[in-house]
């Protein structure tokens, strides 16, 4: 079998001409985003345990609080 090349077409219209753009910085504000992006994928059946991400970070803050209180035998 051989491979079929396929050219992908340019459909970006002839009026957008990014050259043109001033003052222009590739991935300028990536690092700002990154800083303020936390992403935790849960399992199915945990996710289906809380509602909302509200529900997540008050277990998740009640466990801290937990955690950080002295237990007491």
């Amino acid at each position: 079998m051989k491979k079929i090349e396929t050219e992908e077409e340019d459909d970006l219209r002839p009026e957008y001409d990014f050259s043109r753009i001033k003052g222009r910085v590739r991935g300028k504000y990536a690092d700002r985003y990154r800083e303020g992006t936390n992403l935790v994928l849960l399992d199915p059946d945990v996710a289906a345990a809380f509602p909302d991400a509200k529900a997540v970070n008050d277990a998740l803050r009640q466990l801290l609080q937990e955690k950080q209180s002295p237990q007491q035998r």
